[in-house]
């Protein structure tokens, strides 16, 4: 297999509209372009990407925006160049143009990470052709013009079919051709066998009971007034004033969404940006301030003012769990996606790693 025109990684790789528009931004791929979207059935699974802190402005690298079409990495023969590689980069981390690179210090993990992938899938597309697996004409021409939506005019697919497959609508088959061949293998080999039956799933829950304990927990959202710290008595007076009328606002309220724009208006903690919502906490993780006035609530209502030291904190009460287990019903979808991303995680492992035994990988 010998090198290959244009980029059919393109097709695999582009899971969404946004990390395409980042790719031609930052690179320059198209003048005037368009933004298209193959969502893939298998990611990556060796890096995760977070979004550093802005406010960090960590160092960056721009070496790697650089898309020359120098060949990266040789599979069997077949060679796959930078940009192929930078067509997972942006997948991986899709905000490479607000950083105007890639962090240094993510660099090296991230590239590992887009380099396995596109070895993954040019492995992948290999053993389809060997297993000689086809695309049943209906199957591709539904992906083409599904494909085809995702760009706003036709000038703006002409674009892409310039710069990503030199104009061949051959090529362009070709390319989507191979990128559904690579999903068909994956949901084979990976997919349909990470899924489990409801038996399959009851043994899980069954074997790991203790798992599904719960202690009792209560669901809220709040309102916290915090003076600063050595306070003077009229700094006091004005935080316990302020309390009053956040307290007020609240009792008038019959949403969680209003709450949340009272909690946002008035709190002084961190939940403020969040609708004042701490999700489910714990009963021994609260005051018992706190517990004594939820015991005596229903889902829904708003707490009195409470006093927590020289603080007060409001809170709608927005679910309360009794201790005691997770029943089968209650555990199910959750127990399920867990265990079957587990699964596909460790069949996708087991595909690489069984194509890649004998293949001949040459990374340059």
């Amino acid at each position: 297999m010998g090198e290959r025109a244009s980029s059919p990684i393109f097709f695999t790789q582009v899971r969404n509209m946004k990390s395409f528009l980042s790719i031609i931004a930052a690179v320059g791929l198209l003048g005037t372009c368009a933004a298209a979207q193959m969502v893939s059935s298998h990611k990556p699974t060796s890096t995760a990407a977070l979004a550093p802190s802005p406010a960090s402005k960590p160092s960056v690298s721009t070496s790697l925006l650089q898309v020359t079409g120098k060949p990266v990495v040789k599979v069997n023969g077949a060679v796959l160049t930078d940009r192929d590689l930078m067509h997972e980069l942006f997948v991986i981390f899709p905000y490479a143009q607000l950083h105007k690179g890639i962090p240094k210090d993510m660099e090296p993990e991230m590239r590992r990470g887009a380099m396995d992938m596109i070895i993954f899938d040019e492995l992948v597309y290999q053993e389809a052709l060997r297993r000689k697996m086809t695309i049943p004409e209906t199957k591709y021409e539904t992906s083409r013009q599904h494909f085809m939506k995702q760009f706003p005019d036709d000038k703006a697919f002409a674009a892409f079919m310039a710069q990503e497959c030199k104009g061949s609508k051959v090529e362009f088959r070709r390319q989507l051709t191979r990128s559904l061949l690579i999903e068909a293998l994956v949901k084979q080999e990976v997919l349909d066998k990470a899924r489990l039956t409801d038996a399959q799933i009851h043994k899980v829950y069954a074997d790991n009971l203790k798992t599904f304990d719960r202690a009792e927990s209560f669901s809220f959202q709040s309102i916290s007034i915090i003076p600063p710290p050595n306070a003077t008595a009229e700094v006091l007076a004005e935080a316990k004033k302020h309390a009053q009328a956040a307290w007020k606002a609240a009792k008038a309220t019959k949403s969680y969404q209003e709450f949340g724009l009272i909690a946002e208006k008035y709190s002084d903690d961190d939940y403020k940006v969040n609708n004042g919502d701490h999700k489910m906490v714990e009963r021994s993780k609260l005051p018992p301030e706190f517990v004594k006035a939820a015991l005596g609530m229903k889902t829904g209502d708003v707490s009195d003012l409470i006093p927590l030291g020289p603080n007060y904190t409001i809170f709608r009460l927005n679910a309360h769990v009794a201790a005691g287990r997770e029943s089968f019903e209650e555990a199910k979808p959750k127990l399920r996606a867990d265990v079957e991303k587990a699964r596909t995680e460790q069949l996708r492992k087991h595909l690489y790693d069984g194509l890649r035994r004998n293949a001949k990988v040459q990374e340059l």
